[in-house]
């Protein structure tokens, strides 16, 4: 919901770290691919409980989201390189929820799994949506510098960091935090399923 505002905050401070980067020959796939080892680091140190050093891989993690699809749009965006960004996202994701799980399983295990249950919805109905957007040609306004057709709605990548911060910073309080999120996701999941079933109904086969 709040994606395409902070896009636009955004744009202009990366593409200069972008630029520098490019001139030391950094290539957007690379930092993609070291943006998710650095966030997926996260995950012992949540599992030992180090949970501010946490916090800090993942916003590293995000920088490194961010910072790669400025390289890209300042050298040239392949298909690759977005189909990599989008999955090692949603892996990341689901990562960081399973290892609050791990550190008390007692606790936070039905939440969690509740949570990536929505992970499920909302991620399975934007990339359905993507497929089918892509084959007839329907346009992502607010996102048109992404590779894929990106659908919106409450529950998006500034929203789902947000609460993935909150577990480190109030983990105690992980599972109302996970639980309220997981309703906001299936919300947008019910609603993408809705505006994307009614869109492609009413668009004629190529």
């Amino acid at each position: 919901m709040i994606d395409p505002i902070l896009n636009r905050l955004l744009k202009q401070p990366l593409c200069a770290l972008a630029k520098q980067m490019i001139k030391r020959g950094v290539t957007a796939d690379a930092v993609t691919f070291v943006g998710f080892i650095v966030g997926m680091l996260a995950v012992p140190a949540i599992i030992f409980e180090q949970y501010i050093l946490a916090l800090i891989l993942i916003l590293l993690n995000r920088l490194g989201d961010g910072l790669d699809g400025a390289i890209a749009r300042e050298t040239s965006p392949t298909d690759a390189g977005g189909f990599l960004d989008i999955t090692l996202d949603f892996i990341f994701y689901s990562a960081i929820v399973f290892a609050f799980v791990c550190v008390a399983p007692a606790q936070n295990a039905i939440a969690g799994s509740f949570l990536m249950l929505s992970f499920m919805g909302t991620g399975g109905s934007f990339l359905a949506f993507a497929i089918m957007a892509s084959k007839h040609g329907i346009d992502s306004p607010n996102y048109p510098q992404k590779s894929l057709h990106y659908m919106g709605g409450l529950a998006e990548g500034f929203e789902t960091i947000l609460v993935l911060c909150l577990f480190c910073l109030l983990p105690t309080h992980f599972v109302l935090i996970a639980s309220v999120f997981a309703v906001i996701c299936w919300i947008t999941a019910i609603i993408r399923i809705w505006v994307g079933y009614n869109t492609l109904l009413a668009t004629k086969t190529p």
